[in-house]
């Protein structure tokens, strides 16, 4: 009966036998990976390359990682062969299939366009590895900046844009800010602006304005000193 039993149970997930197959196929799965040649390499970088966005450093440090996790391969004199990370990463960077500059010019672009600062695209672009050349370019402009404080703002409901104010027909708030928003709840709401990477003075001027005109006012007196006229 007990020979029956332990044949019966045998791969059933909760029987020891089940464990134990798990973990032979999951040791069988991971001996399958095999150590890293320059080939290798480089088909994990164009692979990467192709379905992400990056940048030279965040290539180099995932190829570090691949390296670390699956070992080098030795050629056949059974020495470690020495993979060259910087010169592949050159080569990309040189055929265009990695370009700090567009990725810059782009994670700048969605970062503002989602609300945040110009101190958060900052410190995107640096945990990135683009060069401070590259990010100087492409940080926001002042139009940019103020647009992207007002679009938090508006998000969050915040100053201006909360809920609870009550126009009156000229577009003027029968109450001051403080009269509907707490000390409390405002130190919130400007702590939340500045935690997305906006300037103090931005954010003062979005929780200071009696009306979202007086918002729209200043975004177009930005976008006229740089040269653009939104009419």
């Amino acid at each position: 009966m007990n020979t029956f039993s332990s044949s019966n149970n045998r791969g059933k997930p909760g029987s020891d036998s089940g464990r134990k197959e798990r973990r032979d196929g999951a040791q069988k799965r991971v001996r399958k990976r095999k150590p890293l040649d320059q080939t290798a390499l480089r088909d994990l970088a164009l692979s990467y390359a192709a379905r992400f966005a990056t940048t030279g450093a965040k290539l180099e440090s995932y190829l570090a990682r691949k390296i670390r996790e699956r070992g080098t391969a030795e050629d056949s004199d059974g020495r470690t062969l020495d993979l060259d990370v910087p010169t592949l990463v050159a080569r990309l960077i040189e055929l265009g299939y990695v370009n700090d500059d567009a990725y810059a010019r782009a994670k700048s672009r969605d970062l503002t366009a989602r609300g945040y600062g110009a101190r958060r695209v900052e410190q995107a672009l640096w945990a990135a590895g683009v060069d401070e050349g590259v990010r100087e370019d492409h940080a926001p402009t002042e139009a940019t900046a103020r647009e992207a404080a007002a679009l938090l703002a508006k998000k969050r409901r915040f100053g201006v844009y909360s809920d609870k104010l009550r126009a009156d027909e000229e577009g003027e708030y029968e109450g001051g800010l403080q009269d509907v928003n707490s000390h409390k709840l405002r130190e919130k709401q400007v702590a939340a602006m500045l935690r997305a990477g906006h300037k103090m003075d931005h954010v003062r001027f979005i929780m200071d304005a009696s009306a979202v005109a007086d918002v729209e006012q200043w975004i177009q007196e930005a976008l006229e000193e740089q040269g653009y006229d939104n009419d």
